[in-house]
């Protein structure tokens, strides 16, 4: 992550001064839902100076997973399956269509999420570690005269096992290939600088 940030190209310090010249902002971010589901989430933003639409950015999260989410695979509907998102930290690219934070856009995410299982039928846990490559879709608002804008947003990707067992007793979690999820974001933007 930290080389895509000093990958991107900024302005020199003289073009900073200038009145009027582009400012690199920052923005942080909370997913509400994580915290319904006994969770949190951090995420911290950046646009670029040199890119008006352009959004990077990281974060982590972790919650409970609701049954709905878990039976969205058929191989673990109705089986008992207690299962929670440990941690999940993962780096985020988005093009807003408007301008950043306003508006339609389209994102990327790659992550590295830790779930931990229980079944209610045996005792124990067993963690495993996914792979998660996603794109998503959204649409940011800014309602406020202050800069706090809401993001709703849905993703489909690609996830799968790297590392841990998916297996508790002689039960077997089903793990992608395909993720689906959608939530929304709260965010504020902090002031870019000159």
């Amino acid at each position: 992550m930290l080389l895509l940030l000093l990958a991107i190209p900024g302005p020199s310090r003289a073009q900073d001064r200038m009145e009027g010249s582009p400012t690199t902002s920052w923005s942080i971010e909370v997913d509400p839902a994580t915290f319904a589901f006994d969770g949190w989430s951090a995420h911290l933003r950046m646009k670029p100076a040199s890119c008006d639409r352009l959004l990077v950015g990281a974060g982590v999260y972790a919650m409970d997973l609701p049954s709905m989410m878990v039976d969205l695979k058929a191989d673990n509907r109705d089986q008992g399956w207690d299962v929670r998102l440990d941690l999940g930290a993962g780096i985020f690219a988005e093009h807003h269509f408007r301008e950043v934070n306003r508006g339609f856009l389209l994102g990327a995410q790659v992550g590295v999420q830790r779930y931990q299982l229980g079944n209610d039928a045996l005792p124990g846990a067993a963690e495993h570690t996914d792979l998660l490559v996603m794109g998503y879709g959204g649409y940011s608002i800014r309602p406020f005269s202050v800069p706090v804008y809401l993001k709703a947003w849905a993703g489909l990707g690609y996830t799968t096992l790297i590392a841990g067992d998916d297996q508790l007793g002689d039960l077997q979690y089903t793990v992608g290939p395909v993720a689906a999820f959608a939530t929304f974001h709260i965010g504020y933007t902090l002031e870019g600088r000159p």
